[in-house]
């Protein structure tokens, strides 16, 4: 699955976030760094994602728009 990801060059380190994952950032030394991170971050996001779908709390629905 692919995610667009935003980065900024802020204070000497790349911030990288993914709007479509609230609360889903990451950062490193350089660019490259940076896409490393988020793509662990992003990974980590969606398997707790599962997991608290998993624990019968909430479950997903899609709507059309």
């Amino acid at each position: 699955m692919k995610y667009r990801v935003n980065i900024e060059y802020v204070d000497n380190a790349y911030t990288v976030w993914c709007p479509a994952l609230p609360g889903c950032w990451s950062e490193g030394s350089t660019e490259e760094e940076a896409l490393e991170n988020i793509k662990d971050a992003i990974e980590g996001y969606l398997e707790t994602q599962q997991q608290l779908a998993k624990s019968g709390k909430f479950r997903y629905v899609e709507v059309s728009v």
